[in-house]
């Protein structure tokens, strides 16, 4: 009975816990929402050393498909600290603003086939085909809210053609 009893104690808190996790985003920009979910965070360093800060804390709103640390980590050997490197900022800034969107575009919106002009100046196509995706990049969590945009988290880098 008590164990009952403090295993639906406990599973209402987490579930409190996860209904206020949203809310608490919605709080902050599309910068300190990344920073705040921790496994951003060569993302955020990508973002500061390609000097974008500033722009995604700015109005928006923007559509951010963000990919994970785990999704940087994924790419060849050395491809994250040559990006990195001063010399190459206009390649990382080009590949950042690939995965930006100008508007709020939310998870219902998406549509089968969709063509998104990036801030980059490219086009993302989305597919819903076996689960929402972004270029074939899979959209693991969506509608992340914030206070400029939203955020969409990827599980891989999505490259602009060159």
């Amino acid at each position: 009975m008590i164990r009952r009893t403090f295993l639906s104690l406990t599973t209402a808190s987490m579930l409190a816990l996860a209904a206020i996790a949203p809310a608490q985003a919605a709080d902050k920009d599309i910068v300190d929402t990344a920073v705040g979910a921790g496994n951003f965070t060569t993302l955020v360093a990508a973002v500061t050393a390609a000097g974008l800060v500033e722009t995604l804390k700015g109005p928006g709103p923007f559509t951010v498909f963000a990919p994970t640390d785990a999704a940087f980590a994924a790419l060849p050997a050395g491809t994250v600290e040559d990006l990195l490197k001063p010399e190459n900022k206009d390649k990382l800034v080009a590949v950042l603003t690939y995965h930006v969107v100008p508007g709020k575009v939310m998870s219902t919106d998406l549509t089968e086939g969709m063509k998104a002009a990036t801030v980059q100046g490219g086009e993302v196509t989305i597919t819903l085909d076996g689960g929402a995706k972004v270029n074939g990049a899979v959209i693991s969590t969506a509608d992340i809210e914030a206070t400029n945009g939203v955020i969409h988290v990827i599980d891989s880098v999505i490259l602009p053609p060159m």
